[in-house]
């Protein structure tokens, strides 16, 4: 299941070999599979020899359904995907309740009506996933140490209280972990590195790590907590930043969705905040490089695409080196997935659950 989902639809042949499995072994298990729906086969379109035709195998869209969902300041947003990982439906609604029950509330309405209005009543539902905004504050992840302007859950039971609504399983990881689940799984199989970093630039910075095809989670679940490198009360290479700095000089903007529109006057303050931003994410790249060794660094968020991709063109120009002896240096990539990595990856944590080593 591991394979198919990484590297996408293959014949039995090729998982033979890929998994170095005898072709009495793949066959039976490829025949439990399909007998529980989790696998289907499909039509190969390549030449076919004779006798019957050979039918490639991949991972059943229809075997189960996931939800994700984060909060944004002001919208709460919520995603469904098969198992496949497509995405079903989304939704990004305003929400300024902080109270954590009305959240949790509010949550239940969005899910059940996505289940009804795509007539999923009776599908199997794998669970939610939570991409949370702040750090976990105890080591079994059910107390996190929120952003207040968002959740306003500091230190309340999440998790029990929407498994205790949904009577579904819940999966919590810091914001920027989903977004690193996402990343690792939406990449294309041909440039999927089996470690990767996720550098999020949203409501703050964090950073979400994948080693060996696992999430990196650390002790109380926060690792990738590289927004300490940058105090609050300093210039961050953060989005928030980049609006304050914008309005500092007289632009009437408040989301990075209208940087494109809003900023065009205000080109000169983007190419110094873009320029200034590069050089303090300088430090989190050559980090990840020396501490993890990724095949892969991407650069996800919110920011408009060409921004994300001119701050990545930077940290490329800037000469960054891994040492003397080191000949493998991976691109900084700017991420496709937009603001809606969080969501995703949060869906994602049920499917990654049921196949993660």
């Amino acid at each position: 299941m591991r394979c198919l989902r990484l590297s996408g639809p293959a014949s039995r042949s090729a998982l033979v070999s890929t998994l170095d499995f005898s072709p009495a072994k793949l066959t039976k298990l490829s025949q439990r599979l399909l007998a529980i729906g989790l696998v289907e086969e499909m039509e190969d379109a390549g030449p076919q020899g004779r006798g019957r035709p050979a039918m490639p195998l991949r991972i059943a869209p229809g075997a189960g359904y996931a939800i994700g969902t984060t909060a944004h300041k002001g919208v709460l947003d919520i995603a469904l995907v098969d198992y496949a990982g497509s995405i079903i439906a989304q939704s990004a609604e305003p929400f300024h309740d902080h109270d954590p029950r009305t959240l949790c509330r509010a949550v239940r309405t969005r899910i059940l009506d996505m289940i009804d209005r795509h007539d999923l009543v009776g599908a199997r539902l794998l669970g939610l996933g939570i991409g949370m905004p702040g750090l976990a504050s105890s080591p079994d992840g059910e107390h996190w140490r929120t952003v207040p302007e968002l959740w306003g859950a500091r230190d309340v039971p999440i998790r029990a209280m929407l498994e205790d609504m949904l009577a579904l399983p819940v999966w919590i990881e810091n914001d920027a972990t989903a977004t690193a689940l996402a990343e690792y799984y939406m990449a294309d199989p041909s440039d999927r590195s089996a470690t990767m970093v996720a550098i999020l630039l949203g409501y703050g910075i964090g950073a979400g790590v994948v080693v060996d095809g696992r999430l990196l989670r650390g002790a109380m679940g926060n690792a990738g907590d590289i927004g300490a490198f940058y105090p609050m009360d300093r210039p961050r290479p953060s989005p928030v930043d980049l609006l304050s700095v914008l309005r500092a000089d007289g632009c009437e903007i408040d989301s990075v969705a209208d940087v494109g529109d809003k900023a065009s006057q205000h080109q000169a303050v983007v190419d110094a905040w873009v320029v200034r931003a590069a050089d303090q994410l300088r430090l989190v790249v050559e980090s990840a490089l020396a501490w993890f060794d990724p095949g892969r660094i991407v650069l996800s968020g919110p920011l408009p695409y060409a921004l994300v991709a001119r701050l990545a063109d930077r940290l490329n120009a800037a000469g960054i080196s891994r040492g003397p002896y080191s000949t493998f240096m991976p691109e900084v990539l700017a991420s496709r997935l937009g603001g809606t990595a969080i969501t995703l990856g949060a869906a994602l944590l049920p499917i990654h659950a049921s196949i993660a080593l």
